[in-house]
Parts: C-alpha cells; sequence; structure tokens
C-alpha cells in the first residue's frame, strides 16, 4: 500500500539529523526499531519501484519467449520434414546421377566398339578381293589337288637315289607329260618342297646342320617322309651330321663299321 505520498510525507522526517538509528536508541529502542523499519520501507518502495516494471517486462518477454519458442519447435518440425523430404530426393537424385554415369560409360564403350567394328570392316572390305580372289584358287588347288599328290608320291618313291637334274627330268618331263596324256589335272608351277615341308621345319634342320640348297632339303624331305628306310650316300658327311643331331634327344645309336 505504500506509495509516492506516503514516501513524500516522510521524506522530511529523514532530513532530520536525529532521525536516525543512533538516536533512536538512545531514546527506546522500540521507537529505533519502528525508525529502522520506515527507513527500510522507503528504500524497498524505491528500488520495487524499478523492479516492478522489470518483472512486468520480463513476464511480458517470457510469454514472447514461449511463444518464439512454440514457433521455433513449429519451424523446426518443418524443417525437420523438408529434410526427410530433401533427403529421398537426394537419395533419387544420387540413383539417377549415378545411373546417368552407367549409361554414358556403356554408351562410351559401344561407341568404342562401334569404332573398332568400323575399323574391322573397313580393314576387312580391302581384303574381300583377295579371299574373293584366294577362294577361287583353293577351288582351282583342289582340282588339282590329285595329280599334285601324284607328283608328290613318286617324287617320294622313286626319286632318292638320283641328282637334282634327273629328278627335274622325271618330274618335268615324263611324269607331268603323263598326267597331262592322262588329263589329270596339276600344278604347272608345283613346289614339291613347300608342298611337302613347312619353312620352320626347314629352318630347324638348317641348324641341326642340314645345308640350305634345294638338293639338300628335297633329301632330307625323302629321309623324313618316305616310307621307306633311306640310305645315305654321304662323302661330305653333312647328312651324317644333321641325323646325328636331329635324332639326339631320341637317343639315337650309331654303330661305326
Amino acid at each position: 500500500t505504500i506509495n509516492d505520498e506516503t514516501v513524500e510525507l516522510v521524506q522530511p522526517y529523514f532530513e532530520m539529523e536525529d532521525y536516525t538509528l543512533q538516536h533512536g536508541k538512545k531514546v527506546c529502542g522500540n521507537v529505533a526499531g519502528l525508525l529502522s523499519w520506515t527507513q527500510a520501507m522507503v528504500v524497498f518502495y524505491g528500488v520495487n519501484r524499478e523492479v516492478l516494471p522489470l518483472k512486468a517486462n520480463l513476464a511480458k518477454q517470457e510469454g514472447r519467449l514461449k511463444i518464439a519458442n512454440a514457433e521455433k519447435d513449429k519451424a523446426q518440425a518443418e524443417l525437420d520434414e523438408k529434410q526427410a523430404e530433401l533427403d529421398k530426393v537426394q537419395a533419387k537424385f544420387d540413383a539417377a546421377m549415378k545411373e546417368k554415369m552407367d549409361l554414358e560409360n556403356d554408351a562410351e564403350t559401344c561407341k568404342r566398339k562401334m569404332q573398332a567394328a568400323s575399323a574391322l570392316i573397313d580393314g576387312l572390305s580391302g581384303e574381300k578381293v583377295r579371299w574373293t580372289q584366294q577362294s577361287k584358287e583353293f577351288k582351282s588347288q583342289i582340282k588339282r589337288l590329285v595329280g599334285d599328290i601324284l607328283l608328290c608320291t613318286g617324287f617320294l618313291s622313286y626319286c632318292g637315289p638320283f641328282n637334282q637334274d634327273f629328278r627335274n627330268l622325271l618330274i618335268k618331263d615324263l611324269w607331268e607329260a603323263e598326267l597331262r596324256a592322262h588329263k589329270i589335272p596339276f600344278s604347272d608351277d608345283l613346289n614339291l618342297i613347300s608342298m611337302l615341308v613347312d619353312q620352320p621345319t626347314i629352318s630347324e634342320w638348317n641348324l641341326q646342320g642340314l645345308p640350305g640348297d634345294h638338293l639338300s632339303i628335297q633329301n632330307g624331305i625323302i629321309v623324313t617322309k618316305a616310307s621307306r628306310y633311306p640310305l645315305l650316300v654321304d662323302p661330305q658327311t653333312q647328312g651324317k651330321a644333321w641325323v646325328k643331331n636331329k635324332e639326339q634327344e631320341n637317343e639315337l645309336q650309331v654303330n661305326s663299321v
């Protein structure tokens, strides 16, 4: 119930010199207590007059804070909901990007294969003429195969004892004429060596000591492919050295006479 008017009424008493706790005690202890209480009430009123607006403002601000916190919680809930939606959309986006990268990689791989296929087709198109020609040549070889085999088997069976000139005489002048007479097709440019042995085998024979001339290679063919055991007339011992080197891994045993 203290107000400004009450404080104003007691203010003159506070300005008196003897209105103190010490002077009050000199008169009476109860008076001193009452005096101290009036001073305290005035001080309390002065303090409380400043505190009450602050309390009211605090209550007001607490109300606003409560409303703000509620709005904040609501906004946080909406944010969480939007974040969940964003996470879902982000997951879909990541999956779409991964699918895009896979498709791009597949497209690049397909492009490289198409380029390689195109290059291969372009390269093979140039071989078409050669393959066509080879196909015709193969058909022609098939027709001439009987005569070529006859010449090869005749060479293996009968040409061993003779020198190069007589072998050519047998093959070119006699046997080929006989084939023509019986209308048996054969290759005019038949190469007996390439027909009966491949080049790697010839190279291996050369490393084993066989000379590289045609006669020596023909002799090597007769030795390795004829059905009968060969008899080598070998004054230079080249054939002997070749046979020993060739059959060394097969544990060839040589008897000296």
